[in-house]
């Protein structure tokens, strides 16, 4: 692998249409791309992930976070250490830990973000939480435990603990602005 993007934001923010236009671009350059977006369906993780987000509950509100996390560190040890790919893109990756409790998500973000790879190129797509309802409300999918105006403030406030050292876009601009800013660091960084 030689390049490895993600693209994190609260539910509505824009992350699977980013991904895909961004590995659109790096396919007609003729690269090997891989795209994971999490949680995924292909492994038992995923979908106890995705499972658990569709209830309610503090207990699920855990299992869908250390599932998430299982789901996350089996794409990195199946796609991030494989030479057969060129680009490897995650959609969401390790902030999902700001769903975890106060200051038990500080350490584990630090944790996590120590042992698992990251990069130049992680984006955060910081979407305003009525911008995130509105666009969650458009979708013809189940609603998760997280998408409701109160959830998305807390997890909006939550994420600024964490984006430090990732790339803060404004996740309300149009797609087409979103992209050409992730597009332009990402061919930035290539050029290093």
């Amino acid at each position: 692998m030689n390049k490895f993007i993600v693209i994190d934001g609260l539910d509505g923010s824009g992350k699977d249409t980013q991904v895909n236009l961004l590995a659109e671009m790096y396919k007609k350059q003729g690269r090997e791309v891989i795209v994971r977006s999490h949680p995924c369906s292909d492994n038992k993780y995923g979908r106890k992930s995705k499972a658990a987000l569709l209830k309610t509950g503090k207990l699920n509100h855990i299992k869908a976070t250390l599932y998430f996390g299982m789901d996350a560190i089996r794409s990195v040890q199946m796609y991030c250490h494989s030479n057969d790919t060129d680009v490897v893109i995650f959609s969401r990756y390790i902030l999902a830990v700001m769903y975890l409790p106060d200051v038990i998500n500080t350490i584990v973000y630090k944790i996590v973000a120590f042992i698992l790879p990251t990069s130049n190129c992680m984006f955060f797509l910081d979407v305003s939480p009525e911008e995130s309802l509105r666009r969650i409300g458009g979708r013809d999918e189940e609603t998760e435990m997280f998408e409701n105006i109160e959830s998305l403030r807390e997890n909006r406030l939550k994420s600024q603990k964490f984006t430090y050292n990732w790339n803060v876009v404004d996740g309300n601009n149009s797609p087409d602005v979103i992209s050409q800013e992730i597009i332009s660091k990402c061919l930035e960084t290539d050029r290093l």
